[in-house]
């Protein structure tokens, strides 16, 4: 009832999109199926609505067909009019890249990923990157742009999709410094990454207050032509590298969640910052809200998990609320749900 992206999410759009039905058990107690056909309104509200509307108990969604190995073709690209570039024209290409993703590691540097499924790998060329050994998959990436020269690698599906488990994206790297260490990796890299629930319950109050001050955790969704600006913008104001770049097609819905046109798709990216920002000048709420602020500006959405500073009106000026409101309503949600910004905003909690 929240969403979720992946590195073919500009075939395939958000995971909601991917859902062709939905059953919940509304604030009533009564159970009721939505589709695209039946009981539609509520269909389309169910994305981002995080369990404000009823208890989602099933869902039916739609799969593709695997094959064992995905063949990864690294291309390192410098320049920041470069790197948007070429990440457009990969994220373009639905035929030629069934998976697109970049790492930017400085302003203007990049290593573009694309990937496609396949049923033969070529047996000098396989990485099992999924091995506790092995280094962690960023460093891995970064490795070609330090080289600065591109390769082609044939990966296990199940560890690409996992390529970014071990070490949390580059989270660990804060909790754990040591941790891409050659002989760490060796001795103990069977045992991450840690579960976040332990991180989280051996975390002091004192700890979680400065983590949340000094740290970055933030995804937020730009439509494709602003990716520049964004980019640019991301470094004035906090400045956290890696970032993660991930294109997915934005569908027309009447949700919350859609296209400026409404009835027109379109490419957009996830920009996920996710570490510990290097300006001076960065303080938790204020560079978050200006962040925030640009977002809407370019009819942007920031991901709901994160840590959200806007106010009740700014919240929804960035969601479309009208259907939402309606509904909860109709379903008489009010008594029984929070709603969607009072549940994951926390200055609206306390």
């Amino acid at each position: 009832m929240g969403t979720g992206i992946e590195s073919s999410s500009h075939i395939y759009g958000l995971f909601q999109h991917t859902c062709v039905a939905f059953e919940l058990v509304l604030a009533d107690g009564s159970l009721v199926r939505c589709t695209e056909e039946e009981n539609s309104d509520l269909f389309h509200s169910v994305p981002w609505s995080c369990g404000t509307l009823g208890f989602l108990v099933a869902a039916e969604i739609k799969i593709v067909p695997a094959k064992p190995w995905v063949r990864l073709r690294y291309e390192p690209v410098r320049g920041l009019d470069n790197v948007c570039r070429r990440f457009a024209q990969a994220s373009q290409d639905k035929e030629g890249n069934t998976f697109v993703e970049g790492l930017q590691y400085s302003l203007d540097s990049a290593v573009i990923m694309t990937g496609t499924m396949t049923d033969h790998a070529e047996p000098d060329k396989i990485n099992r990157i999924g091995l506790h050994f092995k280094p962690w998959f960023f460093k891995h990436v970064e490795g070609y742009l330090t080289r600065d020269c591109g390769g082609v690698e044939y990966i296990p599906l199940r560890d690409y999709y996992h390529r970014h488990t071990r070490s949390i994206f580059w989270e660990l790297q804060d909790i754990i410094p040591f941790g891409n260490n050659p002989v760490f990796r060796w001795l103990f890299g069977w045992m991450v990454p840690p579960k976040i629930s332990l991180l989280k319950l051996t975390q002091g109050e004192t700890i979680r207050r400065l983590y949340e001050q000094h740290h970055v955790v933030q995804d937020m969704l730009v439509p494709m032509k602003d990716l520049q600006t964004a980019l640019t913008r991301f470094h004035q104001d906090i400045q956290v590298y890696p970032l993660w770049l991930c294109p997915f097609m934005l569908l027309p819905s009447r949700g919350m969640v859609h296209p400026k046109a409404r009835q027109t798709e379109e490419l957009y990216v996830d920009i996920g910052a996710y570490g510990e920002p290097r300006v001076k000048h960065f303080e938790a709420k204020a560079s978050t809200r200006q962040l925030e602020k640009f977002v809407r500006d370019v009819h942007g959405f920031q991901m709901l998990y994160a840590d959200v500073y806007m106010d009740r009106e700014e919240f929804w000026e960035m969601f479309d609320g009208q259907l939402y409101h309606k509904l909860r309503e109709e379903l008489g949600c009010k008594d029984a749900f929070p709603e969607v910004y009072n549940k994951i905003c926390k200055s609206a909690r306390h």
